[in-house]
């Protein structure tokens, strides 16, 4: 089996995008965290909410596809030659990392249209909101998405109904938002039990990179655990993954599977990364992490005139009552921050050519070689018949830093130039 046949029967039963309450729900996206920040704790689109309301398979192959639904990208031929195994592929993980990416580059450039699977966005909104439900969509199919087929929302006043979807954000209390959705009776009664096979279900629990060709993203579900029936202590700091967020696949990001090696491996070990924690009768944050969003987390983003100054407003009592959660065991991975030598090329100046520039690179990877005690002046290398000299010195933070003189024989660049750029020693 191919695996889309629950997707291929939304086509039958689509719906319209309401834009006004999809852009107030992405203006709570946290790329840092890949979450909705909410007055009452984080949330997020999971592997498990794309089981339910796609129908889509999540374990299996990572798949390296085009956001136009009008063409089929040649990178694809490979998947659908033949048919018989397309089932093999996680295209669950590969629809969910393709959101999280639109979302994030919406929430962090300035994007005019955004692109990716919304409709799935919106499925979930409408399933773990009930207050945000149209009125007249009571029957229940599956996939869950199929329920709200038809749905045409008002496309007039689009700005006054952005402002009003935010303030109605504003005023979500702690029991607005359905944590353990999944198990209710009416969802029980139509879910397929293909999605229910364990190899599938284990994974919703994956802290993991889910991977669609070039693009990698985090699956958080550390910091979600009530949404699968766990007590939400405080997170630990978020994995920081700026540098794979500027990888799309093209220029000289096109031999990803190479240089992006590391994390398909992680995919291959999703197994070893499947959280453990404790299954409550009464999910939900815990007194500790609702005392620590309320003093930095951005709860808010209506005008105080229309909120009446939420802000004060103390824990529900029933957190203070719920036991603390358990922090569930998981591997740390390093950061990937952005590459830090793009940044010394922009501080230098525009480069004009690799040629010229190619000799700034070498310099850098020998000075990152070295080391020194402050004041400790090193001895000049020549990288490419130019003068390099470095210092160890204090830094206006107090740390030492290193400074790189640079010394530019005379050429096409002009006559002599000296360049000082500083650089944290140890980095």
């Amino acid at each position: 089996m191919a695996g889309l046949y629950h997707l291929a029967r939304l086509n039958e039963s689509w719906f319209r995008l309401d834009k006004p309450l999809v852009s107030a729900f992405i203006e709570r996206w946290r790329p840092e965290t890949h979450t909705f920040h909410m007055p009452f704790g984080e949330c997020t689109i999971t592997l498990q909410d794309v089981a339910y309301h796609l129908g889509l398979p999540i374990d299996g192959q990572y798949l390296f596809g085009d956001k136009s639904g009008t063409c089929l990208h040649i990178r694809w031929l490979p998947y659908v030659a033949r048919l018989e195994d397309m089932g093999q592929y996680s295209w669950g993980s590969a629809a969910l990392s393709w959101l999280y990416r639109c979302m994030c580059r919406v929430a962090n450039r300035n994007v005019v249209k955004l692109a990716g699977p919304l409709q799935l966005l919106q499925s979930w909104i409408f399933w773990r909101f009930p207050g945000f439900r149209p009125d007249g969509y009571d029957v229940f199919h599956w996939p869950l998405a199929w329920r709200w087929g038809g749905y045409q929302p008002s496309l007039s006043n689009k700005g006054p109904r952005v402002a009003n979807w935010r303030l109605r954000i504003d005023l979500l209390q702690l029991g607005d938002f359905l944590w353990m959705l999944y198990s209710l009776a009416e969802v029980v009664q139509v879910v397929h039990p293909e999605i229910l096979d364990p190899r599938h279900m284990t994974l919703w629990r994956a802290t993991t990179a889910l991977i669609y060709f070039a693009v990698i993203e985090w699956h958080p579900v550390d910091r979600v655990l009530p949404q699968f029936g766990g007590v939400q202590g405080r997170p630990r700091a978020t994995l920081n993954i700026d540098f794979l967020m500027s990888k799309d696949g093209r220029g000289r990001d096109r031999w990803f599977p190479l240089s992006l090696q590391s994390w398909h491996m992680h995919w291959s070990d999703r197994a070893q990364h499947v959280l453990q924690f404790d299954i409550v009768p009464d999910p939900g944050p815990s007194h500790e992490y609702l005392d620590w969003w309320y003093q930095h987390g951005r709860r808010f983003l209506s005008p105080e005139l229309l909120l009446g100054d939420p802000r004060r407003a103390a824990i529900p009592a029933q957190v203070i009552e719920r036991v603390p959660g358990r922090r569930p065991e998981m591997d740390q991975l390093p950061d990937v921050l952005e590459n830090r030598r793009v940044a010394r090329r922009q501080c230098v100046g525009t480069r004009s050519s690799q040629r010229e520039w190619i000799w700034l690179e070498e310099a850098i990877d020998v000075m990152e070689r070295r080391g020194g005690d402050v004041g400790e002046v090193v001895p000049e290398v020549v990288v490419g018949g130019t003068r390099v000299q470095e210092e160890v010195v204090t830094g206006m933070t107090g740390d030492p830093m290193m400074v790189i003189a640079v010394e530019m024989g005379s050429g096409t660049l002009g006559a002599q130039v000296v360049i000082v750029e500083e650089v944290a020693v140890g980095e």
